[in-house]
Order: C-alpha cells, then sequence, then structure tokens
C-alpha cells in the first residue's frame, strides 16, 4: 500500500477482507501547500465571485472546507454557486459537509469532466478549481479553451514520504507480490525511494486508474491491473478479479 498513511486504511481493510497480507508502506504524505493556502484563503474571500467550484479528490475537499471554517464561514459562503465533483468518494466528502454535488460525471477523469461541465457553464463563467498543488491541467487548461475563467488553487500537495524500509524489504525478499498505485505521485516516490525499477519489474502492478498506469508506463513499468472504476472500490475489484 504505497498511498498516503492516513488513507491507506481503507485499501489494506478491503483487501485484507479478501485474504491477502498488506504492508502499508506510504511513500507520499499530505501536507499544507507551499505558499501556505495563501491563495485558498484568497479565493475562499471570494467566493461570491464564483458560478462553479470543482473538487477533484477527498484531499481537494477536506482542506478546502478546513480553511473556509477558519475563516469564520461555513456551506452559505458557497452561495448560489454550483458545485462538480470528480469521483463517488469526493461526493460524499462533500455530502460530509453538507453539500450535495449538482455534477458527478460518470467518468471519473478531468476530460470527462471538461466536456460533462462545459455545456452547462454561462457566457465567461468564473471557475474556482482547489487541487493538489502538482495536478495535471488538462481539467483547467480544456475549461479555459471554452471560454471559461479558471482559478487553480493550491489546497494541499503531496510529499515523498520519509523512506520506509519495509517496501524495499519486502521486495528484496520476495515477500510482496503485488505493489499498489492510487495515484502518479506515489509511483514517482516509490521509484524515486528504490532508486531503480528493478524490484518493481518482480512483482505485479496495480493502478487505480489510466493516468496513474500512464505514469507507470513513464518509468518502463507495465501495469498488470488498472481499475475499470477510478475508485478504491474499483481497484479491489479489479484486483479481485485478477486473482481469481
Amino acid at each position: 500500500m504505497t498511498r498516503a498513511r492516513v488513507q491507506a486504511s481503507a485499501l489494506t481493510e478491503k483487501l485484507t477482507a479478501l485474504g491477502a497480507a498488506c504492508i502499508e508502506a506510504p511513500v507520499i504524505r499530505i501536507a499544507p501547500p507551499a505558499d501556505g493556502y495563501a491563495a485558498l484563503d484568497g479565493a475562499i474571500a471570494e467566493l461570491n465571485a464564483y458560478q462553479w467550484l470543482i473538487f477533484t479528490s477527498v484531499n481537494g475537499v477536506e482542506h478546502f472546507f478546513a480553511r473556509l471554517h477558519a475563516a469564520g464561514k461555513d456551506t452559505r459562503a458557497l452561495g448560489y454557486a454550483r458545485v462538480a465533483a470528480i469521483g463517488a468518494a469526493t461526493s460524499a466528502a462533500l455530502r460530509a459537509f453538507g453539500i450535495r454535488a449538482d455534477l458527478v460525471p460518470p467518468e471519473f477523469r478531468a476530460e470527462a469532466v471538461a466536456e460533462e461541465l462545459r455545456p452547462l457553464l454561462p457566457p465567461r463563467a468564473r471557475i474556482l478549481l482547489p487541487r493538489a498543488q502538482e495536478a495535471r491541467d488538462v481539467l483547467p487548461d480544456t475549461l479555459r479553451a471554452h471560454g471559461a475563467i479558471v482559478d487553480v488553487v493550491a489546497a494541499y500537495e503531496t510529499v515523498p514520504e520519509i523512506e520506509d524500509a519495509a517496501i524495499a524489504q519486502g521486495l528484496a525478499s520476495g515477500e510482496i507480490d503485488m505493489v499498489t498505485f492510487t495515484s502518479s505521485s506515489t509511483v514517482k516516490n516509490l521509484v524515486k525511494m528504490l532508486g531503480n525499477i528493478t524490484p518493481l519489474q518482480q512483482v505485479k502492478i496495480a493502478c487505480i486508474g489510466p493516468v496513474t498506469a500512464d505514469t507507470a508506463r513513464s518509468f518502463a513499468l507495465e501495469p498488470d491491473i488498472v481499475a475499470k472504476e477510478y475508485t478504491i472500490d474499483g481497484l479491489v475489484r479489479s484486483i479481485k478479479e485478477y486473482i481469481q
């Protein structure tokens, strides 16, 4: 399990229930953005200027609302803005804060969100996109190409976790049969931690979706499993289907 420690347990529990012996060795952790939330706080101060808010992850939701509350505001500050969420988990995180997403595209990719959202936007719509500091620019660039004004602000960043010897030892000993990747950053940081891809060429690679899979391929690692539904539950189902 290479995802951030605070989030790894859900995946571990589901795979353990299938009989897997899991080793949690997070290679990333979630941290405040480099600007100390300055951009996010500035956007929150002007929430009434936005017609849409787009959330691409649970982390984005949680950090946004933490800063909203720190500013002495609550969900009423969103006013008449509509909300889009990428993925069922992101939508569920919004519901926990009393917000029901107006749009949850059936495909959990930035490109799909842009296509679903485009016909719903008024001319020169202003959109707030609080997300990971190092995220892809496909979504904002696509929306801007269609005339939207998109403010991208860093709500958090993923940073390399302190090196954990457990995964290196498990790979070297043959104890590990499969490595799961839940984001591009987990791929990049694990390869960096190991120093080379050789240990990973001896095990099965499972990726949460095509973007993560493409990142693995960029390191000459061909995934054995790519989840059809880009969620933790989807990844677990795909692993189950693969091993049966």
